[in-house]
């Protein structure tokens, strides 16, 4: 094993308390990998990688391998592969030292390289990339530099010999706010060459001459984002299983005032059970009725993360696979297409695909190879909970069983099947030979051969291409290189002419998609023109996508009343339809809902005029609403405290995060009887809870709020703030401020209590008023 540095010598400043914290966690480190690498038997729960892989059971048919462990890596949470086949990984290595997050902000991450020297499968080389990085999370390789994630910001670094040699600021707000759980991350090179995360509405692009465009998207998920064959993404929060699009990403989000699109964040895994293979009492809220089971086992997932539709091409049909870290376990879904709907099961009834005896396996992304195995990131560590939701009961089980340390390890494995364990694929040379691998069996191959033909800026292949376009036989080599094309800057009308006569309806569903990038170079009545003639053929599946494209092209521009004019009567009771219309309507929402109330061409009762009615009322309810600077001036800790610990889960205008959580705008809890509200904050809320005479439960949110009594950082005179402000905000009007003193009023009346409420419960006390 060789280990080497390469990082920049302007990150390398350490401050004495980051030298006495590397000191520490070295030394812990050192002796319980020394012991555990010499016995293979566990010191204090803690296993040698060895026995942590025999602690593993896994589905049958399957093998499990090591590919990396500590000193090699130290608490990985994301991952790329290069065109050699190396591994770039994101060490957190500063999460959570302890249960109160002490010492989160030194400068102890890192951007490393992995390497298998020798091709037996396992990493023997270590190269650091950067260090000295403040809780970096998330990376992605692009036009031969690196994308990296380090909050606030998102930065750019120029490679050369594998250093960085130039760093450029992306974005300043990234992510700005919020906490290490409820921050964008993934950086997901999709498809259509633009870069998503999870956790955020905004998507990225290199341009030609190295600018950056940053655009609107749609908000998805918490941790982890994925993509199946087609570009569609997929993600979910801590709670649920899997939901994802059934449309391209990049379209249908024209209009500002309309919250939620119709086959954008679906639900495509319904099914939340978990099945651990040993009690796993160590969950944040594992002392409340329905969260274990009579043997403590965790029942539903509680941290899912790192969703991977898998597309490694060794491992049959459609499947997508979970991580639960506080349940040690991967879950395997099987996905199945009918049109262009997904949904999914679970592939296993009682059991997992994979799931450890061993406490510390704390799986947090999974991701394809260049081999077709699927890698697991595992974190190794005993803390995966973060302290601004950490319970007084997890702190005590954490406490019981000295799960605090040791820091500083990490392991990665991969999974194949026996009897299909692939060949690892690297990028050739040849434009020819890579223009061969978009057809690969391996979605991880087909993905990277389109990024580094566009990274080489390979103009020369733009011959093969279009003949692909217009005599492949492949259907995912021939949207490769469809999408090529776009990413080289070549993409014509006539490729997209061409792709719209392909036999498979998915195909000519990705020329529409890619219709939009044309807009700078072609006028919108051709590309109109183009959809209309798919409009006419009256083809059901596509339908959908000629409406996102259509909106996408010409919204506001006068030839799309004409081209949309099927689509509105034809489809008025087609959700997916109508929303992908109402995106491209943006100011004209109301004046087309009084039109189709006025001419009677489209029942009132149809699904069109009541989404688009919905879209109008919440147009009028912003109209209405409180000037928020001003109102952040006024309570500027409470704002502070909103942005950081509330936004993320109830969203910045106050109207809910789905699936996460319900609106705090226009809710009675919020304005209504303050003892009540300080009550729910304080101490959580558990089950279904009605807001505006809509009840919220689960699937559509998360099950519980977490309460923040017993959280050390968030004083009382901070929390009340924070109270008065979202009582004031969105068109809150309270009749009171909230005070520190009536905080502690509602202390004293409920001192530790440690379970959270039920919405009768807090009836009972106090009303529903």
């Amino acid at each position: 094993m060789e280990i080497k540095s390469n990082s920049n010598p302007k990150r390398c400043h350490v401050v004495d308390r980051r030298t006495t914290y590397f000191f520490t966690i070295a030394v812990v480190f050192v002796v319980c990998w020394l012991f555990s690498a010499c016995t293979g038997q566990d010191s204090d729960g803690v296993l040698s990688p060895a026995a942590s892989l025999r602690a593993m059971e896994v589905a049958e048919g399957f093998d499990v391998e090591l590919v990396a462990s500590e000193p090699l890596v130290a608490a990985p949470v994301a991952m790329t592969f290069d065109e050699r086949g190396r591994m770039w990984i994101v060490e957190m290595d500063g999460y959570m030292p302890d249960t109160l997050g002490t010492g989160e902000e030194a400068p102890v991450g890192r951007i490393v390289i992995l390497e298998d020297r020798n091709g037996d499968g396992r990493m023997d080389e270590r190269t650091v990339f950067l260090d000295s990085l403040v809780m970096p999370r998330a990376i992605c390789l692009v036009d031969g530099g690196l994308l990296m994630a380090e909050p606030p910001n998102l930065w750019f670094y120029e490679i050369e010999a594998d250093r960085p040699i130039g760093k450029t600021l992306v974005d300043s707000v990234y992510a700005d706010g919020g906490n290490v759980e409820h921050q964008p991350n993934g950086l997901l090179r999709a498809l259509d060459n633009w870069i998503y995360s999870a956790k955020y509405d905004r998507r990225y692009r290199r341009l030609p001459d190295g600018t950056w465009q940053k655009g609107k998207t749609h908000f998805r998920g918490q941790w982890g984002i994925s993509q199946d064959n087609w570009g569609r993404l997929y993600y979910n929060d801590n709670s649920s299983n899997l939901s994802g699009d059934y449309f391209p990403p990049g379209l249908g989000v024209g209009n500002p005032n309309q919250r939620n699109v119709a086959g954008y964040g679906e639900v495509v895994v319904p099914d939340k059970r978990v099945y651990p293979v040993h009690p796993t009492t160590g969950v944040n809220r594992g002392y409340m009725d329905g969260v274990l089971d009579s043997a403590g086992r965790l029942l539903n997932f509680t941290a899912a993360c790192g969703p991977l539709v898998y597309r490694g091409g060794v491992i049959t049909g459609m499947n997508a696979f979970v991580a639960e870290p506080s349940a040690n376990l991967i879950k395997r879904n099987v996905l199945k297409t009918e049109g262009y709907l997904v949904s999914g099961e679970q592939a296993y009834q009682g059991r997992e695909f994979l799931a450890s005896h061993d406490e510390r396996f704390r799986p947090v992304n999974l991701y394809d190879g260049p081999d077709g195995s699927l890698y697991i990131l595992d974190m190794y560590r005993g803390i995966i909970q973060h302290s601004t939701y950490l319970t007084p009961y997890l702190k005590n089980e954490i406490a019981v069983r000295g799960l605090t340390l040791p820091l500083g390890m990490g392991r990665i494995y991969r999974v194949f099947p026996k009897a299909e364990k692939g060949d690892r694929v690297t990028m050739p040379q040849r434009t020819d030979s890579l223009i061969a691998l978009l057809g690969h069996p391996n979605g991880w191959v087909r993905d990277k051969a389109q990024h580094v033909l566009i990274d080489r800026q390979a103009n020369d292949a733009a011959g093969a291409l279009r003949s692909l376009l217009q005599t492949g036989r492949n259907p995912l080599q021939v949207i490769h290189a469809l999408w090529t094309l776009e990413g080289l800057g070549l993409l014509t009308i006539d490729d997209v002419r061409l792709v719209l006569r392909y036999p498979q309806w998915q195909v000519q569903a990705q020329a529409l998609a890619a219709l939009p990038s044309l807009g700078d170079e072609v006028p919108p009545e051709q590309l109109v023109g183009l959809v209309e003639t798919t409009i006419k053929a009256a083809d059901t599946l596509l339908a959908p996508y000629a409406a996102l494209a259509i909106t996408s092209i010409a919204a506001g521009h006068a030839a799309i009343a004409q081209a949309t004019g099927q689509l509105t009567v034809g489809y008025s009771d087609n959700r997916y339809v109508v929303d992908a219309l109402i995106s491209g309507w943006k100011g004209r929402e109301d004046g087309i809902a009084r039109e189709i109330a006025s001419q009677q061409v489209i029942d009132t009762a149809s699904v069109l005029y009541r989404r688009l009615s919905v879209v109008v009322n919440e147009m009028k309810g912003k109209e209405e609403s409180h000037n928020q600077s001003l109102l952040a001036t006024r309570y500027p800790q409470g704002a502070a405290l909103f942005q950081t610990t509330c936004q993320p889960c109830h969203g910045e205008d106050g109207r809910g995060v789905s699936p996460i959580a319900p609106p705090l705008a226009g809710s009675e809890w919020v304005i209504g009887n303050k003892e009540r509200l300080l009550a729910l904050v304080l101490y959580g809320l558990t089950g279904p809870v009605d807001v505006a005479g809509h009840t919220y439960n689960s699937p559509e949110v998360s099950g519980e709020m977490p309460g923040i009594a017993h959280n050390p950082t968030i004083g009382d005179a901070e929390l009340a703030e924070l109270l008065s402000y979202i009582r004031n905000a969105w068109g809150n009007v309270a009749k009171d401020e909230v005070l520190p003193e009536d905080l502690g009023m509602v202390r004293s009346k409920f001192g530790d209590r440690a379970k959270p409420f039920t919405q009768n419960e807090l009836y009972e006390l106090f009303g529903k008023n």
